[in-house]
């Protein structure tokens, strides 16, 4: 209890840093996810290649890889940007790939006729789109969302390797004023069991508002 009580703000720091992380990249991974799965399914094929390709690059390559590119190799091109910044856009371009399959998937379980019906009546895609599929779609993604969404704040571990403040890295400087390590841990995982406990919450009673009957 010691290592808690005695370097509270620092497990704080970490704490928010993480939880700012989580909604900043989960904010980027949605908005960048619903673009490309509209796009995947657009009738314009060199939409669906953009989509597809996207999808194809991020979701086959390692987060890590990911991180250093762009918090390491954007700078080298004269993009330079705080380093929680460069790791939100990590985060969250490598979850909107993730995202848009979800969403894709959702797209598909709407009966075809629905699409048809809308553009007879002089419907647009992007009008059908987000006035008639996605309505429907969205019932049937939230506990995917929520499961990608949660994956994503693990994720973010990751920028802890890259100067940004967040919780797993708090265990470096604890480990060197000689803090137990296993202490140290615990309280480490006791502060991502809230964030994604209380993201799980969220989609659960999301769910039950929105989701389908079971």
């Amino acid at each position: 209890m010691d290592v808690l009580t005695q370097n509270f703000s620092l497990y704080r720091d970490g704490f928010l840093g993480t939880v700012e992380l989580t909604f900043y990249a989960s904010l980027l991974a949605l908005s960048l996810g619903l673009l490309m799965a509209a796009f995947r399914v657009a009738p314009v094929r060199a939409l669906r290649a953009v989509g597809a390709t996207w999808v194809n690059i991020l979701r086959n390559t390692p987060l890590t890889l990911l991180f250093f590119a762009v918090l390491l190799g954007l700078p080298r091109f004269g993009l330079v940007l705080p380093f929680r910044l460069f790791a939100v856009l990590a985060l969250g371009c490598y979850t909107s790939a993730f995202i848009c399959e979800v969403v894709r998937s959702g797209i598909n379980t709407v009966p075809k006729g629905q699409g048809e019906a809308a553009r007879s009546l002089g419907m647009t895609f992007p009008q059908t789109l987000a006035n008639v599929v996605l309505p429907q779609a969205f019932r049937t993604v939230i506990p995917p969302i929520g499961s990608t969404l949660i994956a994503l704040a693990k994720n973010s571990a990751i920028a802890g390797a890259f100067s940004v403040t967040e919780l797993l890295g708090t265990y470096r400087t604890l480990n060197e004023q000689g803090f137990s390590i296993i202490w140290t841990f615990v309280w480490i995982a006791a502060g991502y069991l809230i964030i994604t406990l209380s993201l799980s919450a969220l989609f659960g009673v999301m769910e039950k508002r929105w989701g389908i009957a079971r």
